[in-house]
């Protein structure tokens, strides 16, 4: 035996020892993560997966509702390219582009001003900033029904205050932006307490040092408070930017897309294609051309951000 561990090794073989195995505890203590995950992940998988597996593919049959659940015929790609010749899904992209800029841009003005304003340190501060909670706490569906009666052009408080007879939500010139208002009100509160408590979290030092400098409030604002803040301001317009393109609770309640389809949106467009007009096969693919749509914004978030803090 020793002769021929000798020789082996004399012929440059190398014998490695045996590996040994982990102890139970060792491996669950280095999985313990994975298998906690593992329950809520299939569970996710089930709820989320399937249902979008099945749009997927019904977007390329030729279903309808007299027909059963896998009876579509295959068309193909039919069903996009009837999307793409109907001039509602087309303009109800454009709409869509345009009503998450006003409203995004609405928002991050909105809630950046009331974040300055709120971040005094004043006797009952924590009142005023408790009561920005509140448009937040309101179901969608419930404010969009308080402000359709303050919107009333009979009855409403809105009219009868500014004196005026005003049809807001039945004029397609005003229609979109009371829509835009009803929808700012609710989501500005929320990008004012992201922004506030970015602010509150920001170094003290390079503002007094600006200010020993004899820096203006607007130059410590512009270059100092402000580059400090803008990753919460990324968070803020990625965030509302995601929520607003898919918007539908108070454009249904206010005014169900119109009129004349002032406010036909992307999801007011699917939302009718599926259920008001029963063809599933076309509200399933402007649903895929829609979450497609999100993820190119998202990628384009997430990538000016990585070049940003890449510089």
């Amino acid at each position: 035996m020793g002769g021929a561990t000798t020789t082996a090794t004399q012929a440059g073989i190398v014998t490695m020892p045996p590996a040994r195995r982990a102890p139970p505890g060792q491996w669950l203590d280095r999985h313990f993560v994975k298998l906690t995950v593992l329950p809520t992940t299939l569970l996710m998988t089930c709820i989320f997966g399937i249902p979008l597996l099945f749009s997927g593919l019904l977007s390329f049959l030729g279903w309808e509702p007299q027909l059963s659940l896998f009876a579509g015929k295959y068309v193909g790609t039919a069903n996009y390219e009837d999307l793409w010749a109907d001039p509602d899904f087309v303009g109800s992209i454009r709409l869509t582009l345009f009503y998450t800029a006003i409203t995004v841009t609405s928002e991050l003005a909105i809630g950046l001003g009331i974040a300055l304003l709120l971040n005094v340190d004043l006797p009952y501060i924590m009142i005023f900033r408790t009561f920005l909670v509140v448009p937040m706490m309101i179901t969608p569906v419930v404010a969009a029904f308080c402000w359709k009666l303050l919107l009333d052009p009979d009855h409403g408080v809105v009219n009868y205050w500014i004196g005026e007879h005003i049809i807001w939500l039945g004029r397609p010139s005003t229609a979109l932006f009371a829509v835009a208002l009803v929808n700012v009100w609710q989501n500005a509160p929320y990008v004012s307490i992201l922004l506030l408590a970015g602010l509150r979290s920001l170094p003290h030092e390079p503002v007094e040092a600006a200010r020993i400098d004899g820096a203006s409030v607007w130059q410590m604002f512009w270059h100092i408070t402000l580059p400090l803040l803008r990753p919460y301001i990324l968070v803020a317009l990625l965030l509302r930017t995601i929520f607003e393109f898919r918007a539908f609770d108070n454009i249904y309640v206010l005014t169900g897309g119109g009129p004349a389809n002032a406010t036909m949106t992307l999801s007011q467009f699917t939302y009718l294609a599926s259920f008001v007009r029963f063809d599933m096969s076309l509200g399933a693919a402007a649903s895929w051309m829609m979450l497609l749509m999100s993820m190119l914004l998202c990628l384009f978030f997430i990538s000016t951000v990585r070049r940003r803090d890449a510089n």
